[in-house]
């Protein structure tokens, strides 16, 4: 405390409210109200108090909650059994489901599905093999070169065909 000097001392004051500071002229004028640590301190304890009632009335909320919830849901021989029934149901309903899984490439909306893919993927494939064989005809135009020697530069098979 020793190091600090007034000026920072009452800066320090000034930041954390406890002092207050008005420029009036060419000077700095600092003040402080007993007063007024006390009001804010009012202030800050009214406005726990809020929170702590708030909390109150939620705690108390989730506590009838929990009462309520547990209303039907007591351990009795008949709820352990219907849980016991509901867990056997869930697995069953998981060994059906892999079983349609095993099946699924045989739905008739998957073979559709598929069907309309592959016609998707042929003319495609269709598409390019003529983009291919405009090019190569533009190149021996072009150019004037061999069509062998066209397909071996660019790596194209001999018996490239379009697909029926």
């Amino acid at each position: 405390l020793a190091s600090m000097s007034v000026k920072e001392i009452l800066q320090s004051l000034v930041d954390d409210g406890m002092v207050d500071t008005d420029r009036i002229g060419t000077s700095n004028y600092f003040w402080a109200f007993p007063s007024k640590a006390l009001h804010a301190r009012k202030r800050k304890l009214e406005e726990l108090e809020s929170q702590f009632a708030e909390s109150s009335q939620k705690k108390e909320a989730l506590r009838k909650s929990i009462e309520k919830s547990k209303i039907g849901r007591e351990d009795t021989v008949e709820r352990a059994s219907l849980i016991e029934e509901l867990v056997a149901l869930q697995q069953k309903k998981e060994q059906l489901k892999a079983e349609l899984d095993k099946y699924r490439e045989c739905d008739p909306d998957v073979v559709e599905e598929m069907r309309q893919t592959n016609k998707v993927a042929k003319e495609a494939a269709n598409r390019w093999t003529d983009n291919i064989f405009s090019i190569k005809s533009w190149a021996k135009r072009k150019f004037g070169f061999e069509e062998s020697r066209i397909d071996k530069s660019f790596g194209i098979p001999e018996d490239l065909d379009y697909i029926d």
